[in-house]
């Protein structure tokens, strides 16, 4: 059972800056994510977009926001659980136990939600039965490498992350093939680039123009077939199968909590971000107001206000005295 003040349900970086918040209020953070690293929809879609809204930053990319705002709340010693999705959560005399998909516990007093657009769940691949081979033999995301290792692995995708982890694996992985419907990738071109040169050097299997069309194994994985342009099919080897087509925002289990939703977003009262249920918020793009507006800079501010509002929800007895870190600095726990 994992006990801590707050519970972040979203490691994006409003609910990495809002570690930072509580830290300075001497709250501890757990943070769960569904997604197996930090940073959210910026290191899982668009790791090397620039951002030009960020102040004091005329640009910074993606990742190096989400690597900066991880330097920042390293005083803290937040903890984490990722690749898990929160399922449950039920009141308690002391606050809240939330539960995730794969049975982690954690106890909180206070709940905040900030998981972007929702819960990602990954784009699954069209083909007959592969559901029967999920978890054995077909992962949609790379919680461990060493899992790989010395095994015949094919991926499929052409956006960053299918690139990213062709380039990865290809480095322990006994054989790698990758699958792309295209002659081009939508991914980084430094990153296609690489992948190139491992086809050209002969470390991956790369095959274009050509798509997934069906999975078999007895109980696990062991073989996929792949249909070129041409129609022509080939049956590959396989031990591990992961297609990394992308995520789909949805509001997941989240949506059965008795919040009070408005399509697709929960509403909160703007004073601190509180929703219906006390002891809950939620901030950032997950919710809900008059005047919203998706801008990480907005969920800065609104993971600030939601801090101060937890302080004083734990801690109803105690007077709260702001103070400004230019005066106090940063007290590590």
């Amino acid at each position: 059972m994992i006990q801590t003040d707050i519970c972040i349900i979203g490691a994006g970086p409003v609910g990495l800056f809002s570690v930072f918040e509580a830290g300075l209020l001497k709250l501890r953070c757990h943070l769960v994510d569904a997604l197996p690293q930090v940073g959210g929809q910026l290191s899982e879609i668009y790791p090397k977009k620039p951002i030009y809204d960020i102040p004091g930053f005329p640009t910074v990319k993606a990742q190096e926001l989400v690597d900066n705002l991880m330097e920042q709340i390293k005083p803290f010693n937040p903890t984490f659980t990722l690749g898990e999705r929160l399922d449950t959560m039920e009141k308690t005399a002391t606050g809240f136990q939330l539960k995730t998909s794969d049975g982690t516990e954690i106890d909180c007093k206070v709940v905040v939600i900030a998981g972007g657009l929702g819960c990602f769940e990954p784009r699954k691949p069209p083909i007959v039965d592969i559901a029967k081979f999920e978890g054995k033999g077909v992962h949609y995301m790379v919680k461990d490498p060493e899992t790989f290792r010395d095994k015949n692995v094919i991926l499929a995708g052409g956006g960053d992350s299918a690139l990213d982890w062709t380039i990865e694996l290809s480095k322990i992985a006994k054989k790698i093939t990758l699958i792309h419907r295209n002659e081009t990738f939508r991914g980084a071109p430094d990153s296609a680039e690489k992948v190139f040169d491992l086809a050209k050097e002969g470390k991956i299997n790369l095959l274009l123009k050509s798509n997934l069309t069906s999975v078999s194994g007895n109980g696990k994985l062991n073989a996929v077939k792949v249909q070129g342009a041409d129609k022509s099919e080939l049956e590959l080897e396989a031990d591990y199968l992961i297609p990394l087509f992308g995520l789909s925002p949805k509001l997941g289990p989240i949506a059965e909590w008795g919040l009070s939703i408005d399509k697709n977003a929960i509403e909160v009262n703007t004073t601190d971000y509180s929703t219906n249920i006390p002891g809950v918020y939620a901030i950032g793009d997950i919710n809900t107001y008059p005047g919203k507006l998706k801008l990480i800079l907005c969920g800065f501010h609104e993971g600030a206000l939601m801090a101060q509002s937890a302080f004083k929800h734990i801690y109803p007895d105690k007077h709260l005295s702001f103070k400004y870190t230019t005066v106090n600095g940063i007290e590590s726990f």
